[in-house]
């Protein structure tokens, strides 16, 4: 059995035993979660979902939180300014090993489920998902302006 699952804006295809190495999520080594955005799944039928499949999910077990190799981006200006710069980036990744898929009964489950870093930081706040608090200097303005 497959599942195709959708997680920090990419798209993965795994079965039971596949080690993953997706974008940085809020769970430790050791610790069990669960995907429950899934795309498609299939083994003896084929279950595409209209855009998920409900009741689906992965779970997958969190093996370490590595970085991904060194990205570099090269800046080159006109002549005589001494502006070439070499400017690297190493992206967080977090590897984890597939347990099992789930084609149904995924509520039921009782796994955490797997969040990305900035989602785990606004639910602990309490902010809601779809709202992004306004930087400091720009609340002042708009409380002044309303004044």
């Amino acid at each position: 059995m497959f599942a195709v699952l959708k997680t920090g804006g990419k798209q993965y295809k795994v079965q039971a035993g596949d080690v993953l190495r997706v974008e940085l999520i809020a769970a430790v080594a050791g610790e069990k979660v669960q995907f429950n955005e899934i795309l498609m799944v299939g083994g003896d039928s084929v279950t595409v979902g209209a855009p998920t499949v409900a009741g689906a999910a992965v779970v997958a077990e969190v093996i370490d939180t590595i970085k991904a190799d060194k990205v570099i981006t090269y800046h080159k200006r006109r002549r005589k300014h001494s502006s070439q710069r070499t400017r690297g980036h190493r992206q967080q990744l977090t590897l984890v090993r597939v347990t099992e898929v789930l084609a149904s009964g995924a509520d039921a489950s009782g796994v955490k489920e797997a969040v990305g870093t900035a989602s785990a930081r606004r639910a602990v706040h309490g902010a809601p998902a779809a709202e992004v608090p306004a930087k400091p200097k720009r609340a002042k303005k708009a409380a002044a302006a309303q004044e």
